[in-house]
């Protein structure tokens, strides 16, 4: 009987794919909550005029936790009506003066005090903290409507009221004021196009008897007082319950407080902007109602005049797990303990700790980008002592391996690229950053070394930032990006209409380099070598368009430097930017490292830290962050935590009750291996190294070749031709940005994996490893050994070596060669050798 009738690819990965699964078992019991007591939110309320309103939340508390408004009749008293009424759940002053809101249930009760002041002066609204924010709410200055770039209808405001003087202006006097009518408010196009009495394209916004009207008319009726220098200015929004509890289908209302720079604090819920982050677990309304969707943690964002807030929302599963589930899990650091902390909030198991053979190869692919030998693989499986594995971790940190994974990682984020800077200073820079590697240089003094660098970029490699960045704004931007994890583009044209920062906190950071010079351009594009030598100007600012004027230099939510100094603004934005006190900093570095190790950020997208997309898990980011400092920023150290961690070493294979989590690391994430890795694996396993061509813009007829045996994570050039690498989505490195990397599996991947040149190639070639094997005359089964071996880090379990052995010893002597590259062909195509789990 012929070969192909007998062993052909299909049936082998069959057989391959049938013996692997990321798949689960633990049995689940039930019981019932227990409720502790009610509390009444807040606890503290002002009411300082009298137009203000407040509102309560009367909430359930068991085990320590919100869970949820109380369901049981509910009645609330005042204890000076004199002072402060109750209208439902709307506190409403009546004198100056203080009284105690008591809320009861049942036997139960919880107490809140209001304090009322300034009942008699009259009340005046203001534009800045009143009408904008009225505004902003019925989306008027938003994108689509007249906060749109050239407005709408001849009617243009600033997006989500960015510019509070340019849109008074605009309402109160651009043509002749036409828009608003002292003597009879009503009558104002500001109030009768919303209310929809004349024709408005964008429908009603409001009721002529809402608030918002009431608000809108008496300012207007008051005189339409202008934004003021000594208004209050918001300082800082607080949401209640900032957590809570609550279970699938349950809903649940916050509240919204602002407190402002005059000690005022309001409840400014109604006119707050609601945005829930996981639809899946929690969906919010336009009033802040929140209702749960589904299960896992969510986050509701509350967005108020350019300040956020955040209630996060825990919704368990419904499964109750024993409790001797968690007490018997590894507790091996704090890592641990958080993970299984938050595991037993959400009734999460977590998967059992991963075998020798798994953790090897996962360890490997992850710290050092590379597959562990055969030899290795056994040695560890057959080592008894109890600490190998830390030891191993040990090792790996210091394997030149490391250097290579963890230079080219820096490389994809500081954009060492050919297509943008010339091939000598990439060398230059590419030799900056694996040098700080090799010397583990703690990762404040490395960004403190870029920010600041100066001189030319073939002798110090750290300047070739500013080659790639050559403005101001690039420059910011990049910084903010690639070490703070914000992405602050958008507040360059008006404030970030999803983040706090402002248009003026934009040209603020960007004004530190606005002295930042160079002599000669070093662009791709460039003549010759492209040297460029970088100093700082003892002068020059850069203007806010807004204004016309200049900023002066302020970091990020930080304190301004004198905007005539002469010194290097960028030392003082370096020592801020790296200070063991900037969270964002910390934050920025421990997502991105533990990412790395775990698949998958505590803040997903990994570069993405902004305050509105919380971490999965807040307490063990902080934790880690601060394990970082505390450490100095040694990033060895915290790998070293990571790797030690129970929660790493887990098994990937999921249990029913925990298949459909995937932020919360109850078990390891499978994932495909990054391109590079990959392709370094596939050559590593056949023994055949890859060869790279790097080509020079703007001559793209010029190549140069890499050293044969040059494998993909020491490549220090993303100009590289590569079709495996671009097909399997390598970093380009053309913006900072973690979303040039992708892992998306295509029909293209799956059609060169199947038919490529790549694999097919390399076990064709003369001397691959298929040619040594059988000329070392190994049997059938040391051949299926040694295969399993270098793909998968283990031996074929009895199942796989029976079917493999049959197909094997039916193909006919001619046809054996064959019958070995197919087999290899069908491991390196499985799931299980392409992902690492």
């Amino acid at each position: 009987m012929s070969y192909s009738k007998q062993i052909n690819r299909f049936s082998i990965l069959i057989c391959l794919w049938t013996s692997f699964s990321f798949s689960p078992v633990l049995k689940s019991v039930s019981a019932a909550e227990t409720s502790d007591r009610i509390v009444l939110l807040p606890e503290q309320v002002q009411l300082n005029n009298k137009v203000a309103r407040h509102d309560l939340l009367v909430q359930q508390m068991t085990n320590g936790e919100i869970s949820g408004p109380v369901t049981d009749k509910v009645t609330l008293t005042s204890s000076n009506p004199a002072v402060v009424k109750i209208s439902g759940t709307t506190l409403i002053p009546v004198g100056n003066g203080t009284a105690a809101i008591t809320a009861r249930s049942g036997d139960q009760e919880a107490k809140s005090t209001v304090s009322v002041s300034g009942i008699e002066i009259p009340h005046a609204w203001s534009f800045r903290n009143d009408v904008q924010p009225i505004l902003t709410k019925a989306g008027c200055n938003s994108g689509p409507c007249h906060g749109a770039l050239a407005g709408k209808g001849g009617f243009r405001l600033s997006l989500k009221a960015y510019d509070v003087l340019g849109d008074y202006y605009t309402i109160a006097k651009q043509s002749r004021g036409r828009r608003i009518e002292l003597s009879d408010p009503a009558r104002s196009l500001f109030l009768i196009k919303p209310t929809g009495a004349v024709p408005h394209k964008g429908g009603v916004r409001f009721e002529t008897d809402s608030p918002e009207y009431r608000i809108l008319s008496e300012w207007i009726a008051q005189g339409a007082a202008a934004p003021e220098k000594a208004d209050p200015v918001i300082e800082r929004l607080e949401v209640l319950p900032t957590r809570s509890v609550l279970t699938n289908g349950q809903t649940q209302h916050i509240l919204v407080q602002a407190h402002y720079s005059d000690h005022s604090v309001r409840d400014v819920t109604r006119w707050t902007s609601f945005s829930s982050v996981n639809e899946s677990v929690a969906s919010v309304d336009a009033a802040g109602l929140i209702k749960v969707t589904g299960y896992g943690e969510g986050a509701i964002v509350c967005n108020y005049s350019s300040k956020i807030a955040i209630s996060k929302i825990t919704s368990p599963y419904p499964q109750e797990i024993a409790p001797e589930v968690y007490v018997k899990s590894p507790q091996n650091n704090f890592i641990d303990e958080l993970v299984i902390k938050q595991l037993k909030r959400l009734n999460l198991p977590p998967s059992p700790q991963s075998n020798d053979t798994d953790f090897i190869r996962r360890v490997y692919v992850d710290t050092i980008g590379t597959l562990p030998t055969p030899d290795e693989v056994q040695a560890f499986v057959k080592d008894q002592n109890p600490d190998k594995r830390n030891q191993l971790i040990d090792r790996l940190l210091d394997r030149p391996e490391f250097i290579d994974y963890w230079t080219y990682k820096w490389s994809d984020l500081l954009l060492v690229n050919g297509a943008l800077i010339r091939p000598e200073p990439v060398k230059a820079y590419h030799a900056w950053i694996r040098e700080h590697v090799k010397q583990n240089t703690p990762w404040d003094k490395m960004v403190r070394e870029l920010i600041t660098s100066q001189g030319s970029s073939i002798e110090n490699g750290a300047t070739n930032f500013y080659a790639i960045h050559q403005d101001p704004e690039s420059m910011t931007e990049n910084v903010s990006q690639a070490f703070l994890g914000l992405s602050i583009g958008c507040a360059k044209c008006h404030n970030h209409p999803l983040e706090k920062w402002t248009n003026n906190q934009y040209y603020a950071m960007a004004n530190f380099f606005s002295r930042v010079r160079a002599k000669g351009w070093g662009g791709s594009q460039s003549a010759g070598d492209g040297i460029r030598t970088l100093f700082v100007a003892t002068e020059g600012d850069l203007v806010q368009p807004l204004t016309g004027k200049p900023q002066p230099p302020t970091p990020l939510d930080g304190t301004p430097i004198d905007i005539n100094s002469p010194e290097d603004r960028r030392v003082y934005l370096a020592e801020w930017l790296t200070s063991k006190n900037n969270d964002f900093f910390s934050r920025a570095i421990t997502n991105r490292v533990w990412a790395n190790y775990f698949g998958v950020g505590l803040v997903e997208a990994v570069d993405d830290m902004r305050e509105s997309n919380p971490a999965s898990n807040e307490e063990l980011l902080s934790a880690a962050s601060g394990y970082l400092v505390d450490h100095d920023f040694d990033l060895k150290a915290l790998m070293k935590v990571i790797l030690r961690s129970a929660a790493y070493q887990r098994s990937s294979q999921p249990l029913p009750e925990n298949k459909d989590e995937k932020r919360f690391y109850s078990r390891y994430y499978p994932r495909r291996m990054m391109a590079e890795v990959l392709l370094d694996a596939i050559s590593q396993v056949t023994d055949v190294p890859s060869e790279f061509t790097m080509y020079y813009e703007p001559n793209p007829q010029k190549t140069d070749f890499y050293p044969k045996g040059t494998r993909a994570i020491q490549l220090y050039d993303s100009s590289v031709i590569s079709y495996f690498l671009k097909t399997f989505g390598r970093n380009e490195r053309m913006i900072t940005c973690e979303c040039e990397r992708t892992e998306e599996p295509t029909m293209v991947q799956v059609l060169h994996i199947s038919n490529g040149d790549t694999i097919n190639n390399k076990l064709k070639d003369k001397a691959s490893r298929v040619t040594k094997m059988l000329e070392a005359k190994k049997t059938d089964k040391e051949l299926i050994a040694d295969i399993y071996l270098l793909c998968l880090s283990r031996q074929p379990t009895a199942a796989e070596e029976s079917k493999l052995l049959k197909l094997l010893q039916e193909t006919p002597p001619a046809e054996k060669r064959q019958a070995v590259e197919d087999l290899f062909w069908g491991v390196l195509s499985s799931r299980e050798f392409l992902f690492n789990h």
